[in-house]
């Protein structure tokens, strides 16, 4: 599917957005290196299809990780930062999603750690001299998960530019997180929200963190979602999924629309419609 088309399923299967990724793949890799007339045709069909692209998932950092002890791969890491903030600019993408960990495929380590904090405040830089978001996700993985780890890293790196971004099966996959009480303790940094299913993490598994059917899982999405809207949250809500060769994907996402459109209903969450942007009736115009 090209973009036009793309965008235009997004709106036919009732969603407001769609969220940019770019993943460790080669394939998703390469967009950080689209050229100009490749960044014009992006934004026109998204202009033409009156769309819209709130977040960036930049999980890149996994193969790339901040917090390598080799050299050559954290300054991959931050040539690849600094493509996503300038390519979330040219897009209009105003928040990019960071994966939060120290490495992903090395040992770990406090010197992995301390290359992260201090990587992650070169990221920071970035962002802000382009007035884009970094908002670092709750993780598959015990170096970031959950939104306390988030806060202290904050204190580290002090930055309106630095928020968090919540996946509510992440957070809900660690026995000793409180999902409520850290949504609780961190809404004031909280600018988007991962729904996704997961089953729990115990002394006998290490959890599952992908391709759990919504509802199968131990997320609590009422009592989530219920604890959300209590705390006025407004922004983002993205659905989190992957597809395979063995599923028809545009039937599984209708699915979980459904899913989801049961629940706002039930806790009193109402989506914004989705409509023409540029038809809206503001009451009248602005003057300078």
């Amino acid at each position: 599917m090209n973009w036009t088309e793309k965008f235009n399923l997004v709106k036919e299967l009732g969603f407001n957005f769609l969220e940019f990724s770019i993943d460790e793949s080669d394939e998703k890799l390469a967009r950080l290196d689209w050229t100009r007339e490749e960044r014009a045709e992006f934004r026109n069909a998204m202009w033409e299809t009156n769309s819209r692209i709130n977040t960036m998932m930049l999980s890149g950092h996994r193969r790339f990780p901040l917090g390598s002890t080799d050299p050559d791969i954290r300054h991959q890491s931050l040539v690849m930062m600094q493509k996503a903030v300038d390519l979330a600019v040219d897009l209009g993408i105003r928040n990019i999603q960071m994966a939060g960990y120290d490495v992903y495929y090395e040992g770990k380590s406090v010197n992995t750690r301390e290359l992260y904090v201090e990587n992650l405040e070169k990221c920071v830089e970035m962002a802000e001299k382009k007035d884009v978001m970094l908002s670092i996700e709750t993780m598959d993985d015990p170096f970031i998960n959950s939104l306390a780890d988030i806060a202290h890293y904050k204190t580290q790196v002090r930055s309106p530019w630095l928020q968090s971004y919540p996946d509510l099966g992440n957070l809900s996959a660690w026995p000793e997180n409180n999902v409520a009480q850290d949504l609780e303790n961190n809404i004031d940094n909280i600018v988007a929200v991962h729904l996704k299913d997961t089953l729990p993490v115990t002394a006998t598994s290490k959890g599952q963190f992908k391709n759990v059917p919504f509802g199968q899982g131990c997320v609590d999405f009422e009592g989530c979602l219920r604890t959300l809207k209590r705390l006025n949250y407004s922004g983002s809500f993205t659905i989190e999924m992957w597809s395979g060769s063995d599923i028809n994907p545009i039937a599984e996402v209708k699915t979980a629309k459904l899913f989801f459109e049961d629940l706002f209903a039930k806790v009193g969450l109402e989506q914004e419609p989705v409509d023409d942007i540029l038809n809206k009736d503001y009451g009248g115009k602005l003057h300078a």
